[in-house]
């Protein structure tokens, strides 16, 4: 198969793709503008619980926010770790993307946040930690939603600025084009290299393929979700390594993290939770289920 046979199959798979992330973007940015629940108010109520399952909305604004409350303690380090465990940056309207695919959709958003819900409370509950520390009112709004650009084409918005139409719009194709540049550059280096080396280089049927996609998840851009996601539907990467990634692929939070709260050595504690639980989870989940 030569170069542009290469470039046609891909411009066509991904094109398959498009109305179906349209679809997913305009589902998400729905529900962001039309949601009326308070982000402190849920945590405070619930907790982990409540991290675990508001995490799984791939809307980056979540982490972040939840960065800020945490450094100023008013929400613990478990519902904290909830969300970071259950966000999934933009891996969710990837999946989405493959409707063929829905049934390791649901599996892999269950899997997530039944790991955030055990890490959450395991934690809170080995720190002695309270539900909260401090109540809203002793401070200022949080800055929810105070998260820059944290990548090429990839942004937090707030609520009501655009249209949902134009937000969905914009996102779509900024995901999409991370999706062709992938899927082209992937589709011509099997074309030139072969899938053995591939699979070399991503450590297929090795226990390290996991540990391998935690560290490409802390990369604080939203390409590494779509890479990560990308390589698990084509087969290079298995769902234990995938979970691996996404675990500690807490999109912009732990950069909000770092901004916000200064002590570095509490913020060091919460990366390597994060490197051990994906990389743990991934191993055993590859044992399980490959």
């Amino acid at each position: 198969m030569d170069f542009l046979d290469v470039i046609l199959d891909t411009l066509k798979d991904a094109a398959k793709m498009l109305p179906f992330l349209l679809g997913a973007y305009l589902l998400i940015e729905y529900f962001e503008h039309r949601s009326t629940v308070k982000l402190h108010a849920v945590l405070d109520r619930f907790g982990p619980l409540g991290g675990a399952v508001l995490g799984v909305i791939p809307q980056c604004g979540f982490s972040a926010a939840t960065a800020n409350l945490y450094s100023r303690g008013l929400v613990t380090v478990g519902t904290l770790l909830a969300v970071f465990i259950s966000t999934s940056d933009e891996a969710l309207p990837v999946m989405l993307a493959h409707p063929d695919r829905m049934k390791d959709t649901l599996f892999l958003l269950a899997v997530k946040t039944v790991l955030a819900l055990i890490v959450g409370f395991v934690v809170d509950l080995l720190l002695h930690r309270p539900v909260v520390v401090r109540k809203l009112g002793e401070e200022q709004s949080p800055e929810g939603h105070d998260c820059q650009q944290h990548g090429a084409g990839c942004s937090c918005h707030r609520g009501h600025q655009h249209s949902i139409w134009r937000s969905a719009i914009s996102h779509t194709l900024q995901i999409f084009v991370f999706i062709l540049l992938f899927m082209l550059a992937f589709n011509l280096l099997i074309s030139l290299v072969g899938t053995a080396f591939i699979e070399k280089l991503l450590l297929q049927n090795s226990l390290w393929q996991p540990v391998l996609a935690a560290v490409i998840g802390f990369i604080p851009n939203c390409a590494a979700s779509v890479l990560l996601t990308e390589l698990y539907l084509a087969g290079s990467i298995t769902f234990g390594s995938v979970i691996a990634g996404l675990t500690t692929g807490a999109g912009v939070g732990l950069v909000m993290l770092f901004r916000y709260n200064k002590d570095l050595r509490q913020n060091g504690k919460i990366v390597l939770t994060l490197f051990a639980v994906g990389s743990l989870s991934g191993i055993l989940l590859q044992l399980m289920v490959g």
